[in-house]
């Protein structure tokens, strides 16, 4: 067993490669192998997001606090809110954010395959960003 006293792994920012606005990152776990599963606590600043992304094996978060919004490539903008579980497919391409006025802080969990847990795309524009 091992056990992470909170406090004693620091925050990490969010990088501008894969995301726009403010982020930080707190660890959860990353899983050592055979087990495959990745943690962590997003907190996203209003107007904060992810760029497009996929995962090889799917992704889940569950919002805790605040208001954001999810997209899939193709599908309407929908808002998500604490309390709030979302599940993105295997190689499904999305983001997640911040509503404009609102932080949103979430757990985002998903697992490694191949030594991947995430494949990172595009920025999100303002424009798709506003439903445009």
């Amino acid at each position: 067993m091992e056990i992470y006293e909170c406090g004693s792994r620091p925050s990490l920012r969010g990088p501008a490669e894969y995301f726009e606005g403010a982020v930080r990152q707190d660890p959860g776990i990353e899983a050592p192998a055979p087990a495959r599963v990745r943690v962590v606590t997003v907190t996203f600043e209003p107007g904060a997001r992810t760029a497009w992304h996929t995962h090889p094996l799917g992704q889940t978060l569950i919002v805790t606090n605040g208001r954001g919004l999810a997209q899939s490539w193709g599908g309407p903008m929908r808002e998500i809110r604490a309390g709030d579980v979302v599940w993105f497919p295997p190689g499904e391409k999305h983001w997640h954010g911040a509503a404009a006025e609102t932080a949103m802080t979430h757990i985002a969990i998903q697992e490694v395959l191949d030594g991947k847990a995430v494949d990172w795309l595009e920025h999100v524009t303002d424009e798709q960003y506003r439903g445009g």
